[in-house]
């Protein structure tokens, strides 16, 4: 115990003691705060566990229901299916693995076309002085195609008839990059209609793919009637419809994404059986969400969500503009192509930017 000490101040008679530290006693928690704190956190375990049901529970801690309440908790951590974890072991293992490298890189085009190929003198003034380089491949639906260019010649393969807006143009599409990856040269892929051509030399197009790291496909949400609206919930538990992407068909993707969409067997069958045309009254067209949602799933990091092929939807129609010989305006090269029956769906004096075909 400390004791008080006297201070004396020069002559003045009274003196003032200043007393010595004071003896406190301990500080009293607030045991209520702790109580509801305690009673609060319970409170939304509870409610996180087991979500109120009914309207008169919900509005007992909010006016507007168990919308608001639900709002702002995280969602509940479901299992994966088997399937899901088989799917990802495989999407894992392929990104995870380095790719081959091939002492002689190429791209390999692939043309979708129901015939012959309009423009196929055009592709032949591309390619020439390129040789080993590319590699061709040609899924006609309708009829077997007559060729003009030596390029083209003997490169079909085996194809089936492929309906618009039906799910057969996936199977074509899928059918066009097994064939391709047959070459173990092939290391970009680039899928072409019948209308597409190329918008700059081969050499910008061959470096400007072969160095870019990713796959350009188109990937977007659409919350309208044609894009979340198509989504069905016969997909769940797998594809949700926060995950529903839309995207052009026409797309360019490195090997390994294009191994990616052959090892895949889940989301496809999701596509084909729940997203077809006039399915539960749904119009969905699988060739514009089934990519773009799986990418969105499995490697969204890996493309760049765009597409190197343009395409103009300004008229707001099924299809794309279509241009015909008086929209054809002056143009770098000069060929007979072009006539009142053709399509050609590019502006030649407009900027091109980041595309480098047109279909």
């Amino acid at each position: 115990m400390k004791v008080a000490k006297e201070w004396r101040l020069g002559s003045m008679g009274d003196t003032k003691i200043l007393p010595g530290s004071r003896h406190r006693s301990p500080l009293k928690r607030p045991i209520w705060i702790i109580l509801m704190v305690s009673f609060v956190s319970l409170f939304l375990v509870c409610a996180y566990i087991y979500p109120p049901n009914s309207d008169v529970a919900c509005y007992v801690f909010s006016s507007r229901g168990c919308k608001v309440l639900t709002d702002w908790l995280p969602p509940p951590k479901r299992e994966l299916t088997d399937e899901e974890i088989i799917s990802r072991v495989v999407v894992r293992d392929i990104l995870d693995t380095p790719p081959v490298e091939s002492k002689n890189p190429k791209i390999a085009f692939m043309f979708l076309t129901p015939g012959s190929l309009p423009f196929e003198k055009l592709w032949d003034m591309f390619f020439r002085g390129n040789e080993g380089r590319f590699s061709v491949y040609i899924h006609a639906s309708k009829e077997k195609p007559v060729h003009v260019s030596p390029y083209f010649l003997n490169r079909e393969i085996h194809s089936s008839p492929v309906t618009w807006g039906a799910f057969s143009m996936v199977d074509a599409e899928r059918r066009l990059l097994a064939y391709a990856l047959k070459g173990p040269d092939n290391q970009h892929f680039v899928l072409l209609s019948d209308s597409c051509i190329p918008l700059h030399n081969f050499d910008y197009v061959y470096n400007y793919l072969m160095h870019a790291n990713m796959s350009f496909i188109d990937c977007f949400v659409d919350p309208g009637p044609h894009g979340n609206g198509r989504y069905s919930t016969r997909m769940l538990p797998e594809v949700e419809e926060k995950d529903f992407r839309k995207g052009a068909q026409w797309f360019t993707m490195r090997r390994q994404h294009a191994l990616l969409v052959m090892a895949d067997s889940l989301y496809y069958s999701r596509f084909r059986d729940y997203c077809r045309p006039f399915a539960d009254g749904k119009n969905c067209i699988a060739d514009e969400h089934y990519l773009p949602t799986f990418f969105n799933l499995v490697d969204p990091g890996g493309i760049a969500n765009w597409s190197v092929t343009r395409v103009d939807w300004s008229e707001r129609k099924w299809h794309p503009k279509s241009y015909r010989a008086q929209d054809v305006t002056e143009i770098a090269f000069s060929l007979n192509l072009w006539n009142g029956h053709m399509k050609l769906e590019v502006i030649f004096n407009g900027n091109f930017g980041q595309y480098s075909f047109s279909c």
